[in-house]
This record gives structure tokens, C-alpha cells and sequence, in this order.
């Protein structure tokens, strides 16, 4: 399901920057739309994962979720107005938000303490030759129809069927419902208050760098800016993605085997040379040298940091712990795509992506700090 719905949304991510300037957006509205649609996502994360885990039940969520995003595809081939546009991408968002708590408690479910990475590793990669898959076929697409976004825009609309279909084929154990009647929309934040000191710890390091974490579509717009033509902007993106699927299982084999933080605090040094390259970068061909080295840092981070959460987590409350971090996290990326857009706006490309590769230099003093035993499970 995952890589069918990452199909689906790979086939625009790449072409929607580029889209939405052909149709009269600047940078700055592009950054401020990016990261509401993220923040939307946060935070419906926090609250569907709560009502997950209350609810002693995964798989409606995972559904629903999927079918949102898929129905989401078509509709911006519609109409170019700026509300619409947001609604779209709020529609997509809020399917992600619905089913990835309850996705990821799914998938922490099946695994032991000692396995969480390399599941969650081969999760990402599944889930990322989805990634490689849609740009292909937007590529190839847009190669022999140049400029036919919204035709592409329906065409995003298959695999997202095909994997509502594939969803209704899933069963899940039956859990008995927690004793809560009702669970409020921010009712989420609560758990911050209880959570283990092990799981702020680590949580605050991530929220920080999604802070400075801004949209991939900056990279994007930077290698466009560069020189590189449509065809080539999604083609390293490609590139990106195939790196980040091919390494994301052994990564995971690997956190698992010499320890969490050790693996993510090397993925978070690969992206300070990422963005410090992109900023002072000029030759074409190096581009590719650099997005390979963000797909090993991707591999190494995300879905690291949700095998580190659950390790520090309750069984009974992994929904809700990811949906927490998610829900923070969103938030900050609201702000840090903001930020972006505006920097890159008044001072250009290249101090915005450095001052981003000198901050992540500094979270890794951060990470280094935090004490190396705080993966096991509570």
C-alpha cells in the first residue's frame, strides 16, 4: 500500500514546484503552502493516533487515510485558484495524518525492541521505491507530452486506487478499547506531560531539526535555479530516491546492530555537507554527487527516529508517541518551509541552505550528548 500511495504522490512532488510557478505562485507562497500542509498532516497525526491506540483499533485508520490521499490526486487538475490548491494539498496531508500513527503502531506490533529498525528500515525502502517509481513514470510522461501536468495529476489517481484496494485485503489482531469515552483534537499534547524523560530528550533534538528541516522542494527549485532542466530536476530526484530505498533496509540492519543514535547522528552530519554543497554548489554533474549523499541521510534518519520512539514507548501508546512527534513536528515544519521561502526570498538561495547545514553541525552536539540507552522498550 505504501509504495502504491508513494507512486501516487511521487509522481507530482517533483513536477508541483515546477507547476505551481508555471501557473503564477513565487517561492514564498510555495514555502508558506508546503509547510501548512505539513503542519495539517502534524497534527492530524497527534490526534487519529490517539484515537488508534484508545480505540484498540489500526487498520479503519490506515484505510481511510489511503483513500483520502488518493482522491486528492486528481483534484488539482481542476482549478489553479490558491484556495483550492491549499485544499488539495490539505486533503492528501489529512490522509497521511489519518493513517500513519496507526500504520507505524501496526507496524511496531510485529517487532521486538531488537528488530525495530531493520522493520522500519524495510518499511521506508518499500515505501521509497514508491519514490522511484512515479517520478520514472512522470519523467517518461513528461518527456513525451512537455508541460501536460494535469493530465499527470489524473494519472496519479490510478495507483492510488490500486492501493485502497490492496488495503482491504489487510486484517489486524483485535485489542481491547482503552476506558476513555472521548478523545479531544489536541487531547495529544497531554502525553507530553507523562512521557518518559528519554522520550523528550530525543523528541526535542528532532523537533529542533525539523526546525531547519525545510521541504525538499527547495532543493528542488536550487537544482532548477542551477541550470538543470524538468527532465533532469526529476531525474535526480530519482537518483535521490533510489539511494534512499536501496539503503534504508541495511541502514536499519545496521541501527539495529551498532545502535540507533550512532546511524542517525551520521545521517544528520551527511545533511549539514548536503545543504552546505547545495548552497555554494555551481557544477551541474556534482548535483548528483550530492543528492546521493542526502538518499544516505534520509536512510539513515527517518525511519530511525520511529523505531527510536517506539523503543522508548509503551506498547499501548506507540500511535500516540509518533502522532505526538509528528504533530510537534509539523509545526516546526510549518515554520522552517516559511522560513525558507522568506530567507531564500530577501537574501537568496545560498545563505538560506548554509545557515541550515551550520545549524544541523550544531544539533549533533546535541545527539551526541544524550545518553546511548535510551532505545530499549519502557
Amino acid at each position: 500500500m505504501s509504495l502504491l500511495t508513494d507512486t501516487a504522490s511521487e509522481m507530482l512532488y517533483p513536477v508541483m514546484p515546477i507547476y505551481l510557478k508555471s501557473i503564477g505562485f513565487s517561492i514564498v507562497f510555495i514555502g508558506i503552502l508546503e509547510g501548512f500542509a505539513e503542519a495539517i498532516a502534524g497534527l492530524s497525526k497527534g490526534y487519529f493516533g490517539k484515537l488508534s491506540d484508545h480505540s484498540g483499533k489500526r487498520l479503519p485508520f490506515v484505510q481511510f487515510g489511503y483513500a483520502l490521499s488518493a482522491i486528492s490526486k486528481p483534484m488539482m487538475a481542476f482549478f489553479t485558484f490558491p484556495l483550492w490548491v491549499l485544499f488539495s494539498r490539505f486533503t492528501d496531508r489529512l490522509g497521511k495524518g489519518i493513517r500513519t500513527g496507526a500504520r507505524d503502531a501496526l507496524l511496531s506490533d510485529e517487532t521486538t525492541a531488537a528488530t525495530k529498525a531493520t522493520v522500519f528500515g524495510f518499511h521506508r525502502s518499500m515505501d521509497t521505491i514508491g519514490a522511484v517509481i512515479g517520478p520514472t513514470i512522470a519523467l517518461l510522461f513528461l518527456y513525451a507530452y512537455p508541460g501536460s501536468y494535469k493530465v499527470l495529476f489524473f494519472l496519479a489517481f490510478i495507483p492510488g486506487l490500486t492501493a485502497i484496494a490492496t488495503s482491504l485485503l489487510l486484517k489486524e489482531k483485535s485489542k481491547d478499547p482503552l476506558p476513555v469515552k472521548t478523545v479531544g483534537f489536541f487531547s495529544f499534547f497531554g502525553y507530553w506531560k507523562y512521557s518518559s524523560p528519554d522520550y523528550k530528550k530525543v523528541v526535542i533534538g528532532l523537533l529542533v531539526f525539523a526546525l531547519i528541516n525545510s521541504s525538499d522542494i527547495f532543493l528542488l527549485l536550487k537544482a532548477k535555479e542551477a541550470g538543470l532542466s524538468d527532465i533532469m530536476v526529476i531525474g535526480i530526484y530519482i537518483f535521490y530516491n533510489l539511494v534512499y530505498a536501496v539503503m534504508a533496509f541495511p541502514m536499519g540492519i545496521l541501527a539495529d546492530s551498532k545502535g540507533l543514535k550512532k546511524v542517525f547522528i551520521f545521517g544528520l552530519l551527511f545533511f549539514s555537507l548536503v545543504y552546505l554543497g547545495m548552497a555554494f554548489n555551481t557544477n551541474l554533474y556534482l548535483f548528483f554527487a550530492i543528492f546521493f549523499l542526502y538518499g544516505v541521510y534520509a536512510s539513515a534518519t527517518e525511519g530511525i527516529s520511529k523505531a527510536w520512539i517506539t523503543n522508548i514507548s509503551l506498547k499501548t501508546e506507540t500511535a500516540t508517541a509518533i502522532g505526538t512527534y509528528t504533530a510537534f513536528q509539523s509545526i516546526c515544519a510549518l515554520i522552517s518551509s516559511s522560513m525558507m521561502g522568506l530567507i531564500w526570498f530577501r537574501f537568496g538561495a545560498a545563505l538560506a541552505l548554509s545557515v541550515t547545514g551550520l545549524l544541523a553541525l550544531i544539533l549533533v552536539v546535541y545527539f551526541v550528548s544524550i545518553p546511548a540507552n535510551p532505545e530499549k522498550e519502557s
